[in-house]
């Protein structure tokens, strides 16, 4: 595809950790993207960080925030679409950080009548936090650095780093939902809004993004691999509140048995026209 890519990554109360994703995307190859940053309820940190990127980058950057009323990462994710202009989605979160290829090899991967979910390697407590604190370019480093630092128990795997040409693997599991989270997912806007987005009835952690893949596959999207290809880092962070696992998790089973639901009733289409408290 060669069309403009919105890339939104989500973000709360964490501004040193955006920072680091933040400045892997400035530094991407392929540059025909915009950033909307979704931002659910940060305060003024996070917001004077924005400020000054968006002062200062060359990649048009938008911030997109609401109240903090809780984990409402569905919703705020649906705001940011609204506010975007891309023909083409790529959610990641603000606690990720992209290699310079990120954007191109997603673009390359790009199909009509497919989403594509990558993958992320796993940083330890401990090295998350002197790579924050160091500020430490991992987007700027090599193979052979990541090699050492799994060496030394710093990322937990090594292989999701190779990029590997595969074409016909990348389709033999069309109709698998599980593992493609948002932290690293692509989709075409047009099929986003046929199924109205994510589900806004999904608040606290859990599950939304399984949602949205398992209605992308009711309508007859398919899932295209994008594993040794498309990896993130991903910096470690406390589990998020789960009081609403169960209930999240009950609505998923409803969704994963009645494949009659696509439209979620809650969705993106109630910000499509909305004011989305723009900060750019």
């Amino acid at each position: 595809m060669n069309g403009l890519i919105s890339v939104i990554v989500t973000t709360y109360n964490w501004p040193e950790a955006l920072s680091a994703c933040l400045l892997a995307l400035m530094a991407q190859q392929d540059r025909q993207f915009e950033i909307v940053v979704a931002d659910d309820g940060s305060g003024t940190a996070t917001q004077e960080l924005l400020k000054d990127f968006i002062e200062t980058s060359e990649i048009p950057l938008q911030h997109v925030w609401h109240e903090d009323q809780g984990f409402r990462a569905g919703t705020i994710r649906n705001k940011a679409v609204g506010a975007s202009r891309g023909e083409y989605l790529l959610f990641m979160d603000g606690d990720c950080v992209a290699l310079p290829d990120f954007i191109s090899h997603h673009r390359q991967l790009a199909e009509t009548g497919y989403f594509v979910p990558g993958n992320r390697l796993l940083l330890s407590e401990r090295y998350t936090s002197q790579v924050l604190r160091q500020k430490i370019p991992l987007h700027e480093q090599s193979y052979g650095f990541f090699l050492l630092q799994w060496l030394q128990g710093r990322i937990n795997r090594l292989l999701p780093l190779l990029y590997l040409p595969l074409r016909n693997w990348r389709y033999r599991q069309p109709q698998n939902w599980q593992r493609a989270m948002t932290c690293n997912l692509a989709a075409w806007k047009d099929d986003f809004l046929a199924v109205n987005g994510f589900d806004e009835a999904f608040e606290g952690w859990g599950y939304e993004d399984s949602d949205l893949v398992i209605r992308l596959i009711h309508r007859g999207v398919k899932r295209k691999d994008g594993r040794f290809a498309v990896p993130v880092l991903h910096l470690w962070h406390r589990h998020n509140d789960r009081s609403q696992h169960d209930e999240n998790y009950r609505r998923l089973l409803q969704r994963v048995a009645d494949q009659t639901v696509i439209r979620a009733e809650r969705g993106v289409d109630r910000h499509l026209n909305a004011d989305n408290n723009l900060n750019a």
